[in-house]
């Protein structure tokens, strides 16, 4: 057996502790925004380079609106400036940008820049990053639910309702990363998390480390996922890193 097979296919990660980070270091909260932004690409390298197939980051929830108007502002900013400047990033890379949440509740600008990325890149054939931005899991399926309605459906089962989702091809999460010291879901990826593994980490963001990450993965691995069954053996990190 391919030993990257063995991998976690898909990798979600709660990207939190960028406004702690910026406060222990008397600065403003968008600099950890900044800094996380940094992590972010860092983290996405290196799910590339080990061959793990999908990686969504928790960009924007539909419940950040709440922040500061100033703090908004800078993150929808942010994710502009992002998405046009890093495509050399994504094709050296290899990655293609897919997004799920809310598009038509973003800026315009945002939305179009989006678009822009998903559509630049929809031929690289490495990781799928996946940016959660606008998003919320009870908001993803009570839109899914919505467009079945539309398209006449009155009854169906679990496999017809993933259809509808934001991102049908986007497989089961296998590891659920969460920075920051926090232990909670925070409405991320509900559905596709029913059977994936949690490791909440006490690093905040920023400071969040490729080294880290790769022993994150390490601890999937040693994991025994049963899925209701029988062991599910795997294999190395380490193999697949060759």
């Amino acid at each position: 057996m391919d030993s990257a097979s063995t991998l976690p296919k898909h990798v979600a990660i709660i990207m939190d502790g960028n406004g702690r980070w910026a406060q222990q270091r008397s600065k403003p909260r968008t600099a950890g925004h900044k800094e996380g932004l940094e992590a972010a690409k860092r983290i996405v390298r290196a799910a590339a380079d080990l061959g793990i197939k999908y990686v969504t980051l928790y960009t924007f929830s539909t419940e950040n609106w709440k922040r500061t108007q100033d703090e908004v502002g800078y993150l929808m900013g942010l994710i502009k400036s992002h998405l046009r400047a890093e495509f050399e990033f994504y094709k050296e890379n290899q990655i293609r940008v897919e997004h799920i949440g809310d598009l038509a509740g973003l800026p315009k600008e945002v939305q179009d820049e989006i678009l822009n990325a998903r559509e630049d890149t929809k031929n690289f054939t490495g990781t799928t990053c996946v940016l959660a931005i606008n998003y919320g899991s009870r908001d993803e399926m009570a839109r899914a639910a919505n467009k079945a309605l539309a398209d006449g459906k009155k009854e169906f089962k679990e496999g017809d309702f993933k259809n509808y989702m934001d991102l049908p091809e986007l497989p089961d999460v296998d590891l659920l990363i969460r920075t920051g010291g926090e232990k909670r879901l925070s409405n991320f990826l509900l559905w596709q998390a029913a059977y994936a593994e949690f490791i909440f980490s006490d690093t905040l963001w920023p400071d969040y480390s490729v080294e880290e990450f790769k022993k994150d993965i390490l601890e999937f691995e040693n994991r025994n996922r049963r899925f209701g069954g029988v062991e599910n053996k795997r294999g190395s990190i380490a193999e697949a890193a060759k």
